[in-house]
């Protein structure tokens, strides 16, 4: 099983970012997928997640309004846009897949089986 994030970068407060999650060896229709983040210094946090059915998404407070998870079944891949971006964002993110996550479980990180390597964001104020 391999997930591999990608598209983040530097940017300036308020700009937007897209990042990918591609996945292979793993059906990905069937898992529940999440991003986590973490920053220099502190413990990885929950950012947002959608079920395998697309039925539920949290979102941490922090990005709830800012942030949009989704997902593309047909090309195996998890997308999170992220716009209105603060400094405060500034964190490697992380995406994860779970095969059995409970709806109360997706914000935890040891509900997921999988992760990622994990993909830089920046923001300049």
């Amino acid at each position: 099983v391999q997930l591999q994030a990608s598209g983040g970068g530097l940017v300036q407060t308020g700009d937007s970012l897209r990042l990918s999650c591609t996945t292979s060896g793993l059906t990905f229709r069937s898992y529940t997928m999440g991003w986590f983040r973490q920053a220099p210094g502190k413990e990885r946090e929950f950012v947002a997640a959608i079920k395998w059915s697309g039925d539920s998404k949290p979102y941490a407070d922090s990005v709830k309004g800012r942030f949009a998870i989704s997902r593309d079944n047909a090309k195996n891949t998890l997308y999170l846009q992220m716009n209105s971006l603060k400094p405060e964002d500034t964190a490697v993110y992380y995406c994860a897949a779970g095969r059995r996550v409970i709806t109360s479980s997706m914000g935890t990180a040891q509900a997921y089986d999988y992760w990622g390597q994990g993909t830089q964001v920046t923001v300049s104020s």
